[in-house]
C-alpha cells in the first residue's frame, strides 16, 4: 500500500507494465506498481528463471471492481482492511498453509484472529507492512506541538498540515485522536466521534495527499509543516537532508498498516506457482529487501536479525505509545467509513 513507486505517472507505469509483460506467464499477479521487484521474490526468480506476470492498479477498490467486472489474476496484494469485503464477495479461496513454509513464523501481532486464527479458512497471508505517523519539519515545528494528534487541529498550523486520500490512514488517525485503539468492532458513537474529528480537521487541511511523493513535495516547499505520513517519508526525506521528524509516540498512539496476498478464486494460472510465489514473499531472504524499501517484513523470525537501530531509522522501532494495527474489519464498517469520508472531502 505504501511505497512511492506504487502510484507512479502513467507514463513510466506503462513501461513498467511492459517490461513486465515479457515475464512467467503461468502466474499472473495483481498488485501496486513497485512490487514487482525481483528482489522482493528472488527465490521464485532463482527457481523458475523468471519473476511471475504482473499486472497493476491505483488502489485496491479499482483492483476489486476489475475483478469483479471479469478480469483474471491468481493473486493479489490487499491491504487488510480490504479483507473482508474481497473474501464475502466471492472472488477469494483459501490458502491452504499447510504449504506455506513460513507460516508458523508470522507476526503474530500481525496477523489478528480475523486474519489467520479462529477460523479454518484463511484468505490473507500478510507480508509487508508499516507504520504511519506525525511528520513534521522540526526546524518550524516544535517537538511538543506533536506530542498530541491534536496538533492537526491547532490553529496555528492552519492550511499547513495535510492528510493522506485514504480511508483506511484517515480514520486510523481519527480513532486514536478520539480514544479508540482497536477498529475491529467501534461501536456507533465512536465512529461518529472520530468522523467529527475528521470533519473539523478537515476545515485546518491544506489538501489531501494521494502519494509519498506529494507528501514529500508539500514538506520540501514549506506548503505543509504537518501531515499524517507513512513510515517511508523519514528515510527518504532524511536522506534529502531536509529536517524531518517523525512523531509515532504522540501521547494518543500511531498506526500500523499491515499488507499482504490473496488467492483469487478464478485464477488459470498455475496454482503450485501462486504457492511458490508467497513463499518466495515470506523468505527470510526479501527482509533485507523490503526493508530497503520502507517495508517490514511479516517473517517475525527473520526480522529478529535486524538491529533496533535500523528499524527506528526506518520508522519502525519499538515505541511506548497505543498502536492501532490497520487488522481486518466488517465490510459493513468499511462501507460505512468510505462513504463518510468522501462526504467528509467534499465539504459535508
Amino acid at each position: 500500500m505504501h511505497l512511492t513507486a506504487r502510484l507512479i505517472g502513467a507514463t513510466a507505469l506503462t513501461l513498467t507494465a511492459g517490461a513486465a509483460s515479457a515475464q512467467d506467464e503461468d502466474l499472473l499477479v495483481f498488485d501496486y506498481p513497485g512490487f514487482e521487484d525481483p528482489a522482493f521474490h528472488q527465490p521464485y526468480v532463482k527457481q523458475y528463471g523468471e519473476s511471475p506476470e504482473f499486472a497493476y492498479f491505483g488502489d485496491e477498490e479499482e483492483a476489486f471492481q476489475k475483478l469483479r467486472s471479469g478480469f483474471r489474476a491468481d493473486v493479489s496484494h490487499v491491504c487488510a482492511g480490504s479483507v473482508t469485503k474481497w473474501s464475502e464477495s466471492g472472488i477469494l479461496e483459501p490458502w491452504d498453509t499447510s504449504r506455506i513454509d513460513a507460516f508458523a513464523d508470522l507476526n503474530a501481532d500481525l496477523t489478528g484472529q480475523d486474519v489467520t486464527e479462529g477460523s479454518e479458512d484463511v484468505y490473507f497471508i500478510p507480508t509487508d507492512f508499516g507504520s504511519t505517523a506525525v511528520a513534521y519539519n522540526t526546524e518550524e515545528v516544535p517537538e511538543e506541538d506533536v506530542s498530541s494528534l491534536d496538533v492537526f487541529l491547532n490553529p496555528d498550523y492552519s492550511q499547513r498540515v495535510t492528510l493522506p486520500d485514504n480511508v483506511d490512514d484517515a480514520y486510523a488517525l481519527a480513532y486514536l485522536a478520539t480514544g479508540t485503539t482497536d477498529w475491529t468492532d467501534v461501536t456507533d458513537e465512536e465512529f461518529e466521534a472520530a468522523s467529527d474529528w475528521l470533519r473539523q480537521v478537515h476545515g485546518n487541511l491544506r489538501t489531501y495527499w494521494t502519494d509519498p511523493a506529494e507528501l514529500a513535495q508539500l514538506l520540501a516547499t514549506g506548503e505543509v509543516l504537518v501531515g499524517w505520513a507513512w513510515n517511508e517519508t523519514l528515510p527518504t526525506m532524511s536522506e534529502q537532508g531536509f529536517p524531518i521528524g517523525f512523531q509515532r509516540e504522540a501521547e494518543e498512539g500511531s498506526s500500523l498498516w499491515l499488507c499482504g496476498y490473496v488467492n483469487l478464486a478464478e485464477g488459470e494460472g498455475s496454482e503450485e506457482k501462486a504457492y511458490d510465489f508467497i513463499n518466495a514473499m515470506l523468505s527470510p531472504s526479501v527482509t533485507e529487501p523490503l526493508l530497503e524499501a520502507g517495508y517490514g517484513h511479516s517473517n517475525a523470525a527473520s526480522m529478529q536479525g535486524v538491529g533496533e537501530e535500523a528499524l527506528t531509522a526506518s520508522g519502525l522501532g519499538p515505541i511506548s505509545a497505543p498502536v492501532l494495527a490497520q487488522l481486518p474489519m466488517p465490510n459493513e464498517q468499511r462501507e460505512r467509513q468510505s462513504a463518510e469520508f468522501e462526504k467528509i472531502k467534499a465539504g459535508f
